[in-house]
């Protein structure tokens, strides 16, 4: 059970990749200009029906509170996310208020004595739809799920208040403009919006596939070079607002070229695959480890200075060089070195090409010092082979 829970826990309620995360970003001000837009339609219906057309005092206090309350927090979520405010439960929030907003409005009927228009509306309940699939452009299917389990809840208690305190189905509320009351029709209305949630998950869960299909390498199933340049300055970006270390290692496979000469290219693939697999379990979670081409890797570390990360890498690199790897149909094996660069935000830069260059130029002095090393420093110095 334990075990069950745990990988629920990792699969489904998940956070977001961060390339996704930051185009979730994009989404949260997308929607925050759609909300605020809409709430200042919403507050001048009450104060139009208020002059224009007399309405009951009562009920244009109920829908002045409520679309006064709408445009604060509307224009409060836009003014916090156009300025990159957006820490990782504002999601969560921003999603669990338009979903309410559609309860509130659907509970003001209550207030106002109008059952029936609070659980057979046509027009207002189909704004938990709304809601609930906007939910998906954050690209994170906890704040999805957590959007459809808030409307189910919150229009279950609605529907349930009203059949508790009022006889809805009685002659009082004859000729019924807005339909007799049913549950049938009420668990219909339910399960169409626990299927809008499940639909809104599945449409990031596809998005978070295509996004593994178009970033990671087919060899290696370390990320690309496209989604490594990208992650980079999602964490660097990072790196400058918190004020924290960034560290960036280039490593190269030692003359591979002979080895693929000597071995062939089913023996150079090996290779690539093993040294793949000891940095993928090597790094953090955090870390990200990619292929940048050919016989080259890439790792950004967050939060980790050139000093712990050259240890590490060095750490690595014995690793590595002590690995046998078996040649594909010649029963023996052989083994590999690398050689490693570093380059250290903000030591060395607050640029990606900047700090891609000095780890790169590191990478060869290790060459030119003899291979099988890590240089951390502009001076020759590096961690003996």
């Amino acid at each position: 059970m334990k075990l069950d829970l745990e990988r629920i826990r990792h699969g489904v309620w998940s956070g977001p990749d961060p390339v996704l995360a930051s185009a979730g970003r994009s989404g949260e001000v997308l929607m925050a200009k759609i909300r605020l837009a809409l709430a200042v339609v919403i507050l001048l219906i009450p104060v139009i029906d208020s002059f224009v057309f007399s309405m009951d005092p009562k009920e244009s206090l109920v829908g002045f509170a409520l679309a006064l309350g709408t445009f604060v927090f509307a224009a409060a979520a836009y003014f916090l996310v156009s300025r990159e405010f957006n820490p990782p439960w504002f999601g969560f929030l921003s999603a669990g208020f338009d979903v309410s907003l559609v309860s509130a409005a659907l509970g003001a009927f209550l207030v106002l004595h109008q059952p029936h228009t609070a659980v057979n509306s046509k027009v207002v309940f189909e704004g938990y739809f709304l809601a609930i699939g906007s939910s998906s452009l954050r690209y994170d299917r906890r704040v999805c799920i957590t959007a459809g389990f808030l409307a189910l809840s919150e229009y279950f208690a609605i529907v349930w208040y009203a059949d508790r305190h009022w006889d809805l189905n009685s002659p009082v509320f004859a000729p019924f403009p807005y339909g007799m009351f049913g549950w049938v029709n009420q668990i219909s209305r339910l399960i169409l919006m626990l299927v809008a949630c499940l639909l809104s998950v599945a449409i990031v869960a596809r998005a978070q596939h295509l996004l593994h299909l178009a970033t990671v390498d087919a060899l290696t199933s370390l990320f690309n070079r496209g989604y490594v340049d990208d992650r980079f300055a999602i964490e660097l970006s990072r790196a400058r607002r918190h004020r924290s270390p960034l560290t960036i290692a280039m490593i190269d496979v030692d003359r591979f070229k002979p080895f693929n000469d000597t071995h062939g290219h089913a023996a150079g693939d090996v290779a690539l695959r093993t040294i793949a697999g000891l940095l993928r379990q090597t790094f953090r979670q955090s870390d990200t480890v990619g292929r940048y081409g050919g016989e080259e890797f890439v790792i950004l570390m967050p939060d980790t200075d050139i000093r712990a990360a050259e240890k590490k890498l060095d750490a690595m690199r014995q690793a590595i060089a002590g690995t046998a790897i078996p040649l594909p149909a010649r029963g023996r094996v052989v083994n590999v070195t690398f050689s490693a660069g570093l380059a250290a935000f903000p030591g060395d830069g607050d640029e990606p090409a900047a700090l891609l260059a000095t780890a790169d130029e590191r990478l060869f002095q290790a060459k030119r010092d003899g291979r099988n090393r890590v240089v951390a420093t502009e001076t020759p110095e590096a961690i003996p082979a």
